[in-house]
């Protein structure tokens, strides 16, 4: 997988990416620019054999602010219908690539955590924070409805319904033992044990059966849209393929031997 991009950091090491917007000065806002890089990005990571996991980190004690005041919205005030739909197409474009990249994505979230900021740390499928973080979902604070990159979708399984709705049309910030209480954070860490604690949890992952954990973020992904008896049959299906692995004998031979497995993801 590629590390050599231009609109954000990333390292790849032990199977596990870190990425981070990289604008500290300003609080990482995102930009055209990072947005695209960004969905393209996750988008090839679904072919990258390498990554097993990805970290997004904060960068000089924030997450992000979300959409840049001077690179984005003022431009988006100029532009004409079919651009704009342009626009909000690719940045939910970035939530499907997050979605669909086949690898468990964990955000670690400092400081501030706004707008589109707020929606990668919700698309993510763990969440881990600092007692600082600060989340909100501001749409409605720049003349916008809640109904952004999925926010109506999937916030409310995050956090429920009303939750949801009070966050989205109030656009107020959720601070960290509120949203652990309410689910949307799994851990509440302080700052300097962030990150260690975000790649420790990666790294579990990491070394998990790793094509199982793909199909898993598949079917969580997929059983959204699905009936209870669509939802059983598709996990009969996955199940059975996982089935079909290397994985699966190598921990059936583990346990018979009582050792601990070592997954090789195949």
């Amino acid at each position: 997988m590629r590390s050599d991009v231009q609109h954000f950091r990333c390292g790849i090491s032990d199977g596990i990416a870190r990425i981070a917007l990289d604008r500290p000065e300003r609080k990482n806002p995102l930009t055209f620019e990072s947005y695209a890089e960004l969905r393209d990005w996750f988008r090839d990571l679904h072919y990258a054999d390498d990554v097993h996991a990805v970290v997004i980190l904060p960068n000089g004690g924030n997450f992000s602010s979300g959409g840049d005041v001077h690179d984005i919205i003022g431009p988006l005030t100029r532009m004409n219908m079919k651009e704009l739909l342009a626009f909000t197409r690719m940045t939910g474009d970035l939530v499907k690539a997050m979605l669909g990249c086949g690898k468990p994505v964990i955000a670690a979230v400092d400081g501030i955590c706004a707008g589109a900021g707020a929606i990668m740390a919700m698309a993510s499928d763990l969440r881990i924070a600092t007692p600082e973080a600060k989340v909100a979902f501001l749409f409605n604070r720049v003349g916008l409805a809640g109904c952004d990159m999925g926010a109506c979708a999937m916030l409310p399984r995050i956090i429920g319904q009303g939750r949801a709705a009070e966050l989205l049309y109030l656009g107020r910030s959720m601070k960290a033992d509120e949203g652990h209480a309410w689910g949307f954070f799994n851990s509440v860490v302080a700052a300097a044990e962030l990150e260690g604690a975000a790649i420790d949890l990666a790294a579990r992952i990491a070394a998990g059966p790793t094509f199982a954990n793909s199909m898993t973020k598949t079917m969580l992904a997929q059983e959204w849209s699905m009936s209870l008896e669509q939802a059983i049959e598709a996990e009969a299906q996955a199940q059975a393929i996982c089935m079909q692995g290397n994985d699966f004998r190598r921990a059936y031979e583990a346990f018979a031997a009582r050792e601990k497995p070592v997954f090789e993801g195949d």
